[in-house]
């Protein structure tokens, strides 16, 4: 079984290194995709010169400039698809995401999932060190998810996520249009609709203790349109394949 976890990273020197080594350690084998937006930092440096620790297990991508969460782990996802991994894991570079975890996810997709959540809002799960404005932000983010789409997911916003190789090679990556939490929520809308079956994993979500956020006022107003607009095209969708359906029966 193949299992890659992609990390996403813009100026991140300070956990590159750590995040690595904590990943590669584990003897159940992962592999690591560093996707880079041209970090001014030097991140990519610090990973091409762990390459040569990690010989077939250690890769990067290196594209021009900031070009957005989403459209990294589209990258990620298409190179993983290309080289055949089983499992695709989406992970913070920052420890946000305990890579203890990773076997947990990993083992909900041997039990018969398709998609593992790394959820806060399950029975177990919970996040440390978050202001309060950061806790409304995120809880009252799912809830709105929640009820505008019907999806059954408590944690929809959650970054840490493995896949099925079966799910990405399903989704049609032209039609994921966000870039931040919209991003994830998409990714698991699009998941659901295609019925693959999804399970949260209890984690708890650490906030980074090292470098700068990459939350923003745009992302969470992304997060707001997004999701009344992912509703909306699938409310149409729907109601245009059902008028087809009338029309050649009809005729």
């Amino acid at each position: 079984m193949k299992k890659i976890v992609l990390i996403p990273t813009y100026n991140e020197k300070e956990n590159i290194s750590a995040i690595v080594n904590a990943v590669l350690s584990f003897e159940t084998g992962y592999h690591i995709l560093v996707i880079d937006d041209g970090s001014p930092d030097g991140t990519a440096d610090i990973v091409r010169n762990l390459m040569a620790q990690y010989p077939e297990r250690l890769f990067i991508e290196c594209r021009s400039g900031k070009l957005g969460l989403g459209t990294a782990y589209i990258h990620g996802f298409k190179w993983a698809l290309a080289n055949n991994y089983d499992y695709i894991i989406e992970m913070d570079a920052d420890f946000s995401h305990n890579p203890k975890d990773l076997d947990r996810l990993c083992a909900a997709l041997d039990e018969g999932a398709d998609v593992a959540v790394g959820s806060r809002y399950v029975k177990g799960g919970a996040t440390e060190n978050w202001p309060l404005d950061r806790r409304i932000y995120s809880k009252g983010g799912s809830a709105y998810t929640r009820i505008i789409t019907g999806m059954p997911i408590k944690d929809p916003t959650a970054g840490f996520v493995c896949y099925k190789n079966k799910v990405l090679a399903a989704i049609n990556f032209d039609n994921i249009k966000f870039i931040g939490y919209a991003f994830q929520i998409e990714m698991k809308f699009a998941s659901w609709k295609l019925g693959f079956k999804i399970k949260e994993v209890p984690i708890t979500f650490i906030d980074r203790k090292i470098g700068i956020s990459k939350m923003s006022k745009g992302i969470i107003k992304e997060a707001i349109l997004g999701v009344l607009s992912m509703q909306w095209q699938s409310f149409t969708g729907s109601f245009l394949k059902q008028i087809k359906k009338i029309r050649t029966n009809f005729f």
